[in-house]
Formats: structure tokens, sequence, C-alpha cells
């Protein structure tokens, strides 16, 4: 087929379509008019998707307009009854019962005591400055929540969701990474960026880090900066961050995607980018390409590995602009230590299954898309790069993903050749893998949501399986969940939207997975209690 042609899809159309993309909703079912092309956001952030539709429910499709627009007359009215007490793997303390999805989880190592947490919380809709991503934090473990709030804005531009979290090694210092919107109502108009943000312990549970007061306390993340911003007629999205040391000095890496609006013969192109910052965001590099010329991507990593280089994963998209079949192409660029200067381009594997853009699972609805992760570990001497993504056991049309398994790849020659891909999961629909290295046992722990448990394929639990570096695709699979949690449960969402990601984290011998469920009944805004969306942590 050839390639697309269409009008340029501008920012405020583009955000409508964004939420068209989180409910699974063709542009057909579009309001009249609205000139949407479901090509350019299939792959945007989740976060500014969804609050843009809660934000305008009148741009929603028919059956959830009513639902959306009485939600925002609750939160304004606010909450009657309290909610029930937390369980006991609850990682946030929402009385109101607003979703929060999206997990990103870390620990300071070695005090893995010192746990931080990061969600898309749907809580910003009542805080005065737009904010949309937690941060939720323990000093035990994670064994009970001692602080949480939304991460402050950047130059006055709000927190806007796509959180990740890591921890500095060796001294203890956390980095928050998001997405901010210029305009919390139209999260893709105006100024976007790329937030980066810094704290320590010591601020987190200082008396001025107000969490309850404030919950966006400026106090409890006092350095920050938008590491990138947009040109006219792009839009930055799916940031991801790491913290380490390479060549003997402490860094932040983080990538994202570019995406260019401004060809009006093409929905978009887009680039991998990637700046380094000093530890304490006193500087970054300008941002530069890491995936040459390719035109459709998603999906960057970062890792500093053990041995202090930077390696960055993504995704090429071969078919989605043409129309065709979609073919994931899954890539790796390595940096020296110490250096920002990338080497040659290594393709880790071509997935010709991959969970498509725009496609659902067999028996779920919520939004898909193949994700790879990357971590290193050290076996000897030698740096063992892992890969991990999800992928269909057949693609029924296209677009409905059937028995999805999860695949793992390994190279010990900085990506030149592969062992693997295997399949590391134990059978059913599994999907949204999370890898994790313990680099005190050089053990790997890789984490899935998995339906094998229900008879239909659509109750969803988590797997884990943990194994050492030197032998990977072995060892047992532990369900981590019990019972199995019913993703369509939540009274807002629905079974649209349960995050694009979650995150597994090893450390001292100590996996801890974040987690999305429906497990707690909460008086939602006020009503009877009932199941609703929640982010949980579970410690093995």
């Amino acid at each position: 087929m050839g390639r697309i042609k269409g009008k340029h899809v501008r920012a405020p159309l583009l955000a409508a379509l964004a939420v068209l993309a989180v409910l699974g909703v063709s542009a057909a079912s579009a309001p009249a008019g609205s000139g949407l092309n479901p090509v350019t956001v299939r792959h945007l952030s989740s976060g500014a998707a969804a609050k843009y539709y809660l934000l305008h429910p009148s741009a929603a499709p028919e059956q959830l307009q009513a639902r959306l627009a009485k939600v925002r007359e609750a939160v304004r009215l606010g909450p009657s009854r309290r909610s029930q007490p937390l369980g006991p793997s609850t990682f946030n303390a929402d009385s109101i019962g607003l979703p929060q999805n999206e997990e990103s989880i870390t620990a300071c190592s070695p005090e893995t005591n010192l746990v931080l947490g990061g969600t898309n919380d749907y809580r910003g809709l009542i805080d005065p400055e737009g904010n949309f991503t937690g941060w939720h934090y323990s000093t035990n473990g994670g064994a009970s929540l001692a602080k949480e709030g939304l991460l402050p804005p950047i130059n006055g531009i709000p927190s806007g969701g796509d959180p990740v979290d890591v921890a500095a090694p060796g001294h203890c210092a956390f980095y928050a990474g998001d997405l901010n919107f210029g305009d919390p109502s139209d999260p893709t108009a105006g100024t976007n960026g790329v937030g980066v943000y810094r704290t320590t312990p010591a601020t987190l549970n200082s008396p001025a880090c107000r969490d309850t007061a404030s919950p966006s306390d400026p106090d409890c993340w006092p350095t920050k900066r938008l590491v990138a911003t947009n040109a006219t007629g792009h839009f930055l999205d799916k940031e991801w961050i790491y913290a380490g040391f390479s060549g003997g000095t402490l860094y932040v890496w983080v990538v994202w995607s570019d995406f260019d609006m401004t060809d009006p013969n093409v929905p978009f192109t887009a680039s991998i980018m990637a700046s380094r910052c000093s530890a304490d965001l006193s500087s970054c590099t300008a941002p530069q390409v890491i995936s040459g010329s390719d035109q459709d991507i998603q999906f960057s990593d970062v890792t500093i590995g053990p041995d202090g280089r930077t390696y960055v994963t993504w995704s090429e998209i071969q078919g989605e602009l043409t129309g065709d079949p979609q073919t994931f192409i899954h890539k790796l660029r390595i940096a020296p230590a110490g250096s920002t200067a990338f080497g040659p381009t290594r393709v880790v594997a071509s997935e010709p299954n991959a969970l498509p853009f725009g496609g659902v699972l067999q028996a779920n609805d919520f939004r898909i898309a193949t994700y790879p992760k990357n971590e290193v570990a050290m076996v000897g001497s030698t740096p063992r790069i892992f890969v991990i993504w999800d992928a269909c056991s057949f693609r029924l049309l296209d677009t409905v993903c059937e028995y999805p398994l999860i695949k793992l790849a390994y190279s010990d020659n900085d990506g030149v050749s592969w062992t693997g891909p295997h399949g590391i999961s134990g059978g059913g629909v599994n999907y949204f893998p999370t890898i994790s290295v313990d680099r005190t046992t050089w053990s790997v722990s890789a984490a899935w949501y998995t339906n094998r448990y229900d008879a239909f394929q659509n109750a969803q639990d988590v797997d884990l399986k943990t194994f050492p570096a030197s032998q990977p695709f072995g060892g047992p699979i532990t369900r981590v969940t019990s019972p199995s949690n019913e993703p369509e449960a939540d009274p807002i969402l629905g079974g649209f939207f349960i995050g694009d990601y979650f995150e597994v984290y090893a450390d001292s011998g100590k996996t801890l997975v974040h987690y999305n469920a429906n497990y707690r009944q909460v008086p939602v805004l006020g009503g009877l209690p009932v199941n609703q969306q929640d982010n949980f942590l579970a410690v093995k």
C-alpha cells in the first residue's frame, strides 16, 4: 500500500485522538468534522490522553460523556465519605477513589528500606495546579506508605504523567522523570517537555515536605528541570531515565520520543532522543538523535550498566504509517563509559507478531503495545545484555493479539549476535514485561501480567521469574497475586486503560513489584464502596 496522505494534525485534535486511543475507540466514533487521524496518536502518552478526556468529557464517545461529566462535578463538590482502611499492599492513601496506574518503582542501594514509587495519579484532577504524576514513599521497605504527593510544576508547567523513578547507587538520591504539559486542560497544546526531578530521603522525611496539606509541595522535590521542550509542531513523549556511575562520575541519562507532525504528507515522523545530565541536574547535554533514520519509533529504554557504559534500546515500527501489518524491530546502541558518543545500531530482533498499536488482547479491551526493556548483568568479566518483550502467538485480523508470550534474548558481544529470543512465560496470555538485575547477587528478576489462571483468559495476575544471569531462561515462575484481578472493575476507567507498563526492581536479595489492580473497595467520589483501580506493591 502507498503512504497515507492527510491533513496536518493540530495539537488539540491530536489530544482528542489520544483519548480515543486510550479508550479503544475508532476514528469513526469521533465527533463529526474532527478530522482526526488514528495513526498519529496510537503512540502518545496515555497519561496525557486520559487527562484530556477527563477534562473534556464532551469530546468523549457518547456512551461515556455523562459519566465523565459527572466525575468532574463530583470532584468539585468533594467526597462525602472516607475510604475503607488501606490493604497491606496498597501503595497509596487515596480516600477519593480516583485511579492510579502505570507504576514505576525503585529503592536506595544498599538501604533498600527506602522505597519510591510513581504513578499516573488521577487525583491530579483536584490539584489546583493540575499536576498528574504521583509519587509514593516508604521508609520500611514498602511495608507501609510514609508520604505521597504529586510532582510539582517545572517553570510553571505541571507534571503530566508517564512516571519513572530511579535511585542513585551508593549514596541515595531519588530521581523522578515524567512528561510536563503547558496547558493542563490540553496536554498537547503549547509547551510540553521532559521533566527530571531530584530529592533525597532527608528532604522527603522533613516536615517541610507536606504531603497532605499540599499534594504538589515543591519542598518535597526542590531540584528539577526540563531536559527538553518541544519545537513548534512537535510532541515529546515516553521518557525513561537511569542514574548511575559512568567513567567514575554519577550521571542521569534521559531518553524520549520526539514526534514531528509538521509534514502534511504523513501523520508524523519520530526520533528517539537522549541527553545526559549531571547528578545535581545543573546541566544537561544537548539532545541527540539515537534512532538514526528510523521514521516510526517508540519505547526507548536506558540503562547505565555495571561496566559504566550506557545502553539504549528502542523499537522501530514498520508497516504502521503505510497501513500494513506492524513489525517491531528492536534495536540497541551503546556509549562507552564516560562518553556521550554512541556506537553503531545493533538489531536485537525483528518481531512480526508484536502487540500492535491500535490492537487488543483476545479477552481484554485495554490499550496494549509491545514495550521492550533492557538490563545488563556481569557474567564473570563480560557484560551480558538482556532485552525482554511480549509478542502474540497469532494476530487475528492483524489487531487481536492471541496468547501473547514473554520473550527474552541476551548478548555477550555488545549486541553483534544474540542468544534467543526464547519464551519464558508459562502459557496463556502474558504481556507488559519488566526486568531488573540485582547487582549484589547477579540474579535477574522478570515480571509480567498474565491471564493464565483464568479459564477465559480475562482476569489478571502478576507472574515473577528469578534466575541467575549466568543461566538465563530457567527458574520457576512465582504467582505474585491472588486472587486474580478483574481489570475492568474500575468505575471511572472501566477496562479502557491500566497503564502501558508496570515495574519490578531487584536489589540485595529483595524484589519489589509495583503493579495495577482493582482489589480495594472504596466509596468512589462519595458513593458506595466499590472496587477501583489502585497501585499495589509486592515485596518478595
